[in-house]
């Protein structure tokens, strides 16, 4: 049976840094009940997934996430030098076909075949 993934689960204070929002928002919407949240030692911790979404379906709360919050740095996330970023066509390749990572065909190592040959005329 595959296991679910472990949830990531944030503070108030730490969500409210985040989205770019007051402490007293955050408790407002646990006290709403808009927020999936349990109390480890008396400590709220919020399931970050659910704060995402609460932060989606709300325009207020999504402008201040934008501009004040973890979204203001999402443009500088997008990767912008093409040398370190993935092939999009690999990437769907992958996608649709696991077992399609290898299917290209090995070519011979010119190297190690110029390696051998400078090792055998070296001990003549």
């Amino acid at each position: 049976m595959p296991t679910s993934p472990t949830p990531i689960r944030v503070t108030i204070s730490q969500a409210a840094n985040l989205f770019g929002l007051s402490q007293k928002t955050i408790r407002r919407a646990i006290a709403d009940e808009e927020l999936l949240y349990v109390v480890v030692r008396g400590v709220y911790k919020i399931n970050f997934e659910s704060l995402l979404k609460w932060s989606q379906n709300r325009i207020k709360i999504r402008n201040k996430r934008d501009s004040q919050g973890i979204g203001q740095f999402v443009d500088k996330w997008k990767i912008k030098n093409k040398l370190f970023s993935p092939n999009p066509k690999t990437v769907e390749d992958l996608a649709g076909n696991p077992e399609a990572k290898d299917s290209a065909p090995a070519k011979p190592d010119d190297q190690q075949s110029d390696r051998d040959a400078k090792s055998m005329t070296s001990d003549n």
